[in-house]
């Protein structure tokens, strides 16, 4: 992984780390639904850009000498391997 992303990545996680034992509190607290729901959805909001940082410094570092390829079957797997590690469906 790219130095910048490496760095946002892992600050990010160390955020949402925190974030998660926060939400676990507020359950064990039995805090109002609606308050931790907001709070797991801020968590999910996190870990998405963490997963965009890892694909956009996966296709800079990675994905730059397949995609130039002359092989298109190395071309293929890329973009296979890039479309079930980032699928939609993990909305």
């Amino acid at each position: 992984m790219l130095k910048p992303y490496h760095d946002k990545v892992s600050l990010n996680l160390k955020k949402t780390l925190g974030q998660v034992q926060r939400i676990q509190k507020m359950v064990d607290e039995e805090k109002y639904c609606i308050d931790i729901a907001q709070q797991v959805n801020a968590a999910i909001g996190m870990l998405k850009q963490v997963n965009t940082y890892i694909l956009e410094s996966h296709l800079l570092c990675c994905g730059t000498d397949k995609l130039n390829s002359k092989d298109e079957q190395i071309k293929a797997a890329f973009a296979k391997e890039l479309v079930q590690a980032f699928s939609i469906k993990n909305k």
